[in-house]
Order: C-alpha cells, then sequence, then structure tokens
C-alpha cells in the first residue's frame, strides 16, 4: 500500500480512537456533520487548485498515492487528512469544553 494511502487511513483510525477514548461524540449530531461538509466544500476548491494536474502547484510523487483523484485531481487521501484535521480539533475542543 502507498505510504501517502496509509497514512492516511491511520489518520482516520487514530481520530475515531481519540473520539471514543476521551468519549466525544460528535459522529451523531447533525450540527457536525454540517461543518464537515462546509470544510469539505472549501478543501475542494483550494485544494482543487492546488493540486490540478494542468499547472499543479502541489506535486505528489505518484508512488506514495493510489492515484485516484476525485474531483479536480484531487489525490482522495487529502479528504482523509482533511477528515482527521478537522474532527481530531473538535474533538479536542468538545473534550476541553466538557473539561470546564
Amino acid at each position: 500500500m502507498p505510504e501517502y494511502t496509509l497514512l492516511a487511513l491511520l489518520s482516520v483510525g487514530g481520530t475515531v480512537l481519540l473520539a471514543r477514548a476521551l468519549r466525544v461524540d460528535l459522529f451523531r449530531r447533525a450540527q457536525y456533520w454540517v461543518a464537515l461538509a462546509i470544510v469539505v466544500a472549501f478543501q475542494a476548491a483550494v485544494d482543487g487548485w492546488l493540486t490540478k494536474l494542468a499547472a499543479p502547484i502541489v506535486i505528489y510523487n505518484p508512488e506514495h498515492h493510489l492515484g485516484i483523484r476525485w474531483p479536480w485531481d484531487i489525490p482522495v487521501e487529502d479528504f482523509l487528512f482533511g477528515f482527521s484535521l478537522v474532527t481530531t480539533c473538535l474533538v479536542l475542543w468538545e473534550r476541553q469544553k466538557e473539561r470546564t
């Protein structure tokens, strides 16, 4: 399995485990999924511009990812990392909120 793909999958697993370990129940909240949809929409616009194959600003080594690009030439692994970054931030935010 390519390195970038493996790390992306591990990041998603780690994020879900963190949410469970901290007992933060984001995944059942409609607000979380709406927020995630908004983030993904903006991520697609920006990431699509950065990774477009016609004139890329960010270039990925093809050996390190699956090669599946959707939409606008975005490596699918970028969406997994985006999920992990946003969700981890929200999990930690919710956990801190519960402690105060």
